[in-house]
């Protein structure tokens, strides 16, 4: 090429861009805009919502500026979407109590459109006593307010430490370290997360984090940061999934206050099929989507066998997975007015519901989840489910737990019939029961359960030999694993072990049922 014609080229090109507009011009002449508002059906009041806005080829759109995380934003009543032309679909919510609003619109170049959505609550568990949280949130706490209005959520302790990461390490601790706002809406600043070789474990209500910044894949022992949680009075212990590899270690120590039974595997669209690094179930007898949820279920059902009473929680880990914050979510019922200390003291009672759809609200016996019925040995005790269940999913039919197994699935047809009671279910023995409903949905493991209740007879509780030898073999598969070169080191970590050991073998020793 010659000398000539580069300049000819170059002259050209200067004159194209000199003509051509601003990148920031170009944007907004392809654009048109639509200002979309949402509403409260009831009483036409603006309500921060969350978005799933798709384009013509069903991909997600995310506005600039908005708060986003990777498929959906959300907003606070109402936005101005400048969009390029062509046809959009969308999806909104405001958590589970409300139903999930469709539509569409058609952008056309430079034009401007108005879209109003109405939402509408189909259920209001408040009323009932009955307020959500979510234990696993990872977004900024700048977004934090917005993003629970959203969702219609009143409980979130957010995470701001988690292994290398330390959000205080160059910022100062406010001086309080809860926030109520909206009246009835709490977070926390100080929830952290342990997630190493033997899983995840959850602290909350600490009022500074824990020195696990330095800590390697496997040392020094989970346990070491878990006894110095418990130096703080208000601390709160959750283990994130039943699958990890040290939960049976976990447990052993009596130090567990909640074990993550919807746990962020379980996705708005989808179901993470595999346990991660976590013990892996049987694919034969937990196949297909529903596979990992009910692995997860059967897990915790061996803990409730072996007398153990340790209630379920619930976790998206948004900010991490898709999850929006709030799709899994615990109901802890809270008799009057709600505080975040009521919150956590009902959490810990085991009184209960965890959902990432159907909403219950159950008693037995006129009582909540936790409640342990009691009796004198040969006594033979009824109880009978009274339970509201509202749905926005098809549910086929209610699920009765007992001592891990269904002892009674009921018809939605029955359930209505019987003006919400369940059938009795008679004790003869120390036990347990809870109630379960899964929604026909195939692509993810959408359920409800509510926490257990107990039954006690003859002051002696319900022992599980098969469920104990369970976690005692589960303990030495654990430990096979364990791969330090540092003897030290390796005795340190490999000692909790070796306790849960003696622990699955003293409950295998006492077991009083098979």
């Amino acid at each position: 090429m010659t000398s000539m014609t580069c300049l000819r080229q170059a002259f050209t090109l200067f004159i194209i861009l000199a003509v051509l507009p601003a990148a920031d011009s170009v944007g907004a002449a392809f654009e048109g805009e639509v200002e979309v508002t949402a509403v409260d059906k009831e009483t036409s009041n603006p309500v921060a919502v969350r978005m799933h806005l798709k384009d013509s080829r069903g991909r997600p759109v995310l506005p600039r500026g908005t708060v986003a995380w990777k498929d959906h934003f959300v907003f606070d009543g109402k936005i101005l979407l400048k969009l390029r032309p062509g046809a959009y679909t969308f999806e909104m919510e405001r958590g589970p109590e409300y139903r999930i609003r469709t539509g569409h619109f058609m952008i056309e170049r430079g034009a401007e459109d108005s879209h109003l959505v109405q939402m509408e609550r189909f259920v209001d568990m408040t009323q009932e006593g009955w307020w959500c949280g979510d234990l696993h949130v990872h977004r900024p706490l700048e977004d934090i307010e917005l993003l629970m209005r959203a969702e219609d959520l009143h409980v979130a302790p957010v995470i701001t430490w988690w292994n290398k990461n330390n959000s205080w390490n160059e910022a100062e601790l406010p001086e309080s370290l809860l926030t109520q706002f909206d009246t009835s809406r709490f977070y926390h600043v100080m929830a952290g997360e342990d997630e190493r070789e033997g899983g995840a474990l959850m602290y909350f209500n600490l009022d500074k984090p824990l020195p696990i910044q330095e800590a390697e894949r496997e040392y020094p022992s989970p346990i070491k940061f878990l006894e110095m949680a418990r130096e703080q009075p208000a601390a709160h212990i959750d283990v994130e999934k039943p699958f990890w590899w040290d939960m049976p270690t976990w447990v052993a120590t009596g130090q567990i206050d909640t074990i993550g039974l919807a746990n962020n595997h379980m996705c708005r669209s989808e179901v993470l099929g595999n346990e991660a690094w976590g013990k892996p179930r049987d694919t034969k007898f937990y196949p297909g989507t529903l596979g990992n949820g009910r692995w997860s279920q059967d897990i915790y059902y061996h803990l409730l066998n072996c007398g153990l009473r340790i209630p379920p929680s619930a976790g998206s880990a948004s900010g991490v997975l898709p999850n929006p914050v709030g799709y899994n979510r615990v109901y802890v019922y809270c008799d009057g007015e709600l505080t975040y200390e009521k919150w956590f003291e009902g959490l810990r009672a085991g009184q209960v519901v965890v959902t990432n759809g159907p909403m219950l609200r159950p008693r037995v016996n006129g009582e909540l989840p936790g409640h342990v019925f009691t009796g004198e040995a040969g006594d033979t005790i009824e109880l009978q489910a009274t339970l509201n269940l509202s749905v926005r999913e098809k549910v086929e039919y209610l699920e009765i737990i007992k001592n891990g197994r269904v002892e009674r699935e009921v018809r939605l047809s029955e359930y209505k019939e019987a003006g919400g009671k369940l059938p009795k279910v008679a004790f003869d023995e120390s036990g347990w029961m809870l109630i379960r409903a899964v929604t026909n949905n195939q692509d993810t493991f959408r359920f409800a359960s509510t926490g257990p209740y107990y039954v006690e007879l003859g002051q002696e509780r319900r022992i599980s030999k098969t469920s104990a030898r369970f976690f005692y073999d589960w303990v030495y598969e654990r430990a096979r694993r364990i791969k330090i070169d540092d003897a030290e080191q390796r005795e340190a970590v490999i000692k909790p072990h070796r306790d849960a050991r003696d622990f699955w073998q003293d409950l295998v020793d006492r077991a009083n049922a098979e």
